[in-house]
């Protein structure tokens, strides 16, 4: 994020039209995501013009005779930006703490430590193909990060490529540039290539990639070395450059950015960045330097750093704090005169005096000294909100037997003995991610295949096929483990789990998602060749907010598959869902707030659809109904026994089903599984 600068003889020389290129790239994102709900393609341009930067910084340290200091350079580097970084990292999270859900925390505070080490890329390529990631749909105020993540490991990465390129050329006696433009071009090709693959086969994935990213760093690095050879005609400029400016504009507007990157089609917005940085002040008066170079360009473009460090956090925290999908006009406005304070502030009086201060520079542990401090002021708030989650965990779970009954608060005979000021558990903090997950991979003598033995799970104990139970399906079948698993160890029965997020079971019906059909096929032939005791599972599926709950797709021929073999079939009603995060409205407005209740009516179907099936499959088939125990007394809260019911807007938690555990036994023995 330095200035914009040419390379000459072996100087550098100040270029204002790279900072108003930069300052139309900041707006487009900003703008973009303000009031369009879109991706811009201004980040692809931020991403191309460091390397066109960092290349040409290198190029006139070469020329002048200078050779690179790797650590040194590296420290230097860090210590600029690492200050801006860490203030609006610990703004941020302060900030989230004054105004979003406690439930939100527990992401706010990794995504925070990721993004001050350079990892949040890495963070959010994980979360995307994990199904437990808390929802996919709620922002992170740092989810932005992953670009600068990208372009802190493009800093340490480009550099020893300019070393050792530096290196081969002294060897073999060869031009150095010459040497650079060979070897950028290979990198440039393999990563174009990689990219296209990659976008093609797995979008998500790919857009936080760095391999697939690569490529539009090293096309940076070849238009530094081309820039000052290429000589461009007084028209053409004037095309190339005004076209391209409108062609970055609109880039956002015609593509799915989000969708579609980074693969081929991200080079229209890094071509045409190259096209105005060709163009320069190749076109006279009319030019679109003339533009570019203009006071208020380049005032933006001096921000530009700052403003794309606070513009998405003050969004997110702004939305999520009014409740709120899109920012409208005015708290849009609002969004970004705030942004733009912001990112003045933390550059006037935090970026430029740390630019400013030499005693950093004077030695390497003066350098090591400055990123720690930097690092410090991002790690104290973030230590200091962990460290008091944790006190407040531990005390809250010493209290847990007396205040949080959870559902046998709802026995009539419960004595409660909990204050009114009682603490809910899990901790707010922690429950997004309020899983159970069996203790133990399963064992040789199950058989398992090699397909499904990654994600298959069993409880401690050692049993014969006739006392086992296998819970297929998806996470809606996982969070009744917490209640089943203690039954069914007092009972000396063995639970195994195989279960995918997302993959309802119904193995004869095509869901549309080939992975999950290649799962439910696996589980179904290894229970066709080892049939269980028991196969228990989730019957009905649920929609948000409504009554339409449905049988699970093809449940006749499951059942009729499972039965065949002398599996008796547990299958329970699914829970309500919302088309809210109900654990956010508890953290938000509290245990007892109305808009934490629906009537049950709106959220599942009038009659249980599992019992006129359990009629006319009167043989090895038993369904189970713990609505009651969701819905008590027709309605369905966030809140029962001081114990959060839901994670989320539609899993129960670990915790308040592990409270079901007494009652789901008096269940199944009632319906003669012993």
């Amino acid at each position: 994020m330095a200035e914009g600068h040419r390379q000459a003889s072996g100087g550098r020389v100040f270029r204002p039209e790279i900072q108003g290129l930069r300052a139309v790239a900041v707006a487009l994102v900003v703008l973009y995501h303000v009031w369009l709900g879109r991706v811009s393609g201004g980040v692809d341009v931020f991403l191309m013009v460091s390397a066109f930067l960092m290349t040409g910084q290198f190029v006139a340290r070469h020329r002048r005779g200078e050779r690179t200091h790797l650590l040194k350079h590296w420290l230097h580097v860090f210590r600029r930006l690492l200050p801006a970084a860490a203030v609006t990292i610990a703004g941020t999270v302060i900030a989230a703490v004054i105004f979003l859900p406690a439930t939100r925390w527990g992401d706010m505070l990794r995504e925070g430590a990721a993004s001050l080490g350079y990892v949040e890329n890495w963070l959010l390529q994980s979360d995307a193909v994990d199904y437990y990631a808390q929802d996919h749909s709620l922002a992170s105020p740092f989810q932005h990060f992953w670009s600068l993540s990208i372009q802190g490991q493009i800093f340490i990465l480009f550099p020893l490529v300019f070393v050792a390129l530096g290196a081969l050329a002294r060897r073999r006696g060869l031009a150095y540039e010459k040497v650079l433009t060979v070897g950028f071009a290979a990198v440039f090709a393999a990563s174009f290539a990689f990219s296209v693959w990659f976008t093609a086969t797995d979008q998500v994935q790919a857009y936080f990639s760095l391999p697939a990213r690569i490529w539009e760093f090293a096309l940076g690095s070849l238009l530094a070395l081309a820039v000052d050879r290429v000589r461009v005609g007084r028209r053409a400029a004037l095309v190339m450059g005004w076209g391209g400016v409108a062609s970055i504009v609109a880039c956002g507007l015609v593509l799915d950015v989000q969708g579609l990157f980074p693969g081929a089609i991200a080079l229209w917005p890094t071509l045409s960045a190259a096209a105005v940085i060709l163009a320069a002040q190749h076109g006279g008066r009319f030019g679109v330097h003339q533009v570019l170079a203009s006071k208020p360009l380049r005032k933006l473009g001096d921000i530009s750093y700052g403003l794309y460090l606070w513009h998405w956090p003050v969004l997110v925290i702004a939305l999520t704090w009014r409740q709120r999908e899109e920012a409208g006009w005015l708290l849009g406005t609002l969004a970004v005169l705030v942004s733009v304070v912001l990112a003045w502030a933390t550059i006037r009086f935090v970026d430029t005096p740390w630019r400013a201060w030499r005693w950093p520079e004077l030695r390497l542990r003066n350098g090591f000294a400055g990123a720690a401090a930097c690092v410090l002021v991002g790690v104290a708030p973030i230590a200091a909100v962990q460290g008091t989650v944790q006190t407040t965990t531990a005390q809250v779970e010493a209290r847990a037997a007396v205040d949080n009954p959870g559902a046998e608060a709802l026995d009539p005979d419960y004595d409660d003995k909990a204050p009114s000021t009682a603490s809910l558990i899990p901790v707010a903090q922690k429950v997004p991610t309020d899983w159970y997950g069996l203790p133990k991979k399963c064992s040789s003598d199950l058989k398992v295949p090699d397909s499904l033995a990654p994600i298959c799970g069993m409880n401690a104990v050692a049993a014969s096929e006739a006392k086992t139970i296998v819970v297929v399906g998806d996470s809606h079948a996982e969070q009744w483990m917490a209640a089943l698993e203690p039954v069914a160890a007092q009972r000396g029965e063995r639970v195994v789990s195989l279960l995918k997020g997302g993959c309802v079971y119904a193995p004869t019906t095509k869901s549309g998602n080939p992975d999950c059909d290649a799962f439910n096929a696996s589980v179904a032939a290894y229970l066709a060749a080892n049939p269980p005791g028991t196969v228990f599972m989730v019957g009905t599926v649920a929609a948000a907010s409504s009554p339409a709950e449905v049988l699970s797709p093809g449940l006749d021929a499951v059942v009729a598959a499972l039965t065949a073999k002398g599996s008796t079939v547990v299958a329970l009603r699914d829970n309500p869902r919302f088309t809210f995060n109900m654990a956010d409205c508890v953290a938000r407005n509290g245990a007892s707030s109305p808009k934490c209740s629906l009537p049950q009516s709106s959220l599942l179907a009038p009659k249980n659809p599992l019992t006129a099936f359990a009629a006319a499959h009167p043989k090895h088939f038993v369904q189970i109904d713990m609505t009651d125990l969701l819905c008590p007394r027709g309605a369905c809260p966030g809140v029962i026994g001081n114990t959060y019911v839901y994670l989320d807007d539609n899993h129960v938690t670990r915790t308040y089903s592990a409270s079901m555990a007494t009652i789901l036994g008096q269940r199944l023995s009632a319906a003669a599984l012993s």
